[in-house]
């Protein structure tokens, strides 16, 4: 972890996997669940029929790849409290700003992306025949997985600035450490 800069190839992995997570919301939002109301001419009710549950599944695989990305960081860092002590000054502040907030964006991203495919997976499968003059096919509400999809784009960004400065404390600790061994001022009496 040369000059405080931390492993590319964990800066990679978190950006890889937090953008296939955002793929995936995309594309659960573009996939909501439609439903459309449809007459039984023999039994005179009315009933929602509802389009594929792909959504669920996207939200889903966007829910376990922010997860992963998530796990990812905070086991290489060892969630910031386990591992090497950080140095004082501003890295280690910078650190705990953006460890903070991404947990925040972490959590809030997460919520949406299993609130919307929950919802999605209740409306396609659970909704059944209903004797009722008005009424509509309650859907998704449009956004809910936008918002995560934002969510993980911020999660990710503050993802990579935390690593960074949290590479940045722990290797200027280092430094510290190997000039006071290198010091040539002793502190032996005088014999």
């Amino acid at each position: 972890m040369g000059e405080g800069k931390g492993s590319t190839l964990v800066h990679l992995l978190v950006v890889v996997l937090c953008l296939v997570a955002f793929g995936f919301a995309i594309a659960a939002e573009r996939r909501r669940s439609v439903g459309n109301i449809i007459k039984d001419e023999l039994s005179n009710a009315t009933y929602c029929v509802y389009s594929s549950d792909v959504a669920t599944g996207y939200g889903v695989g966007a829910f376990l790849f922010l997860l992963s990305s998530e796990s990812l960081l905070m086991g290489v860092t060892k969630c910031m409290c386990f591992g090497i002590p950080l140095a004082p000054g501003g890295d280690r502040a910078w650190s705990i700003i953006y460890f903070i907030s991404s947990w925040v964006t972490f959590l809030v991203a997460e919520a949406c992306l299993i609130a919307g495919a929950t919802k999605n997976a209740y409306h396609t499968k659970y909704r059944g025949m209903i004797y009722a003059q008005n009424f509509s096919c309650e859907s998704l509400r449009k956004g809910i997985f936008i918002a995560g999809a934002v969510f993980i784009v911020a999660n990710m960004v503050l993802n990579v600035y935390y690593y960074m400065y949290f590479s940045k404390a722990t290797t200027t600790q280092a430094a510290h450490k190997t000039n006071r061994a290198a010091s040539t001022v002793g502190m032996a009496g005088y014999a």
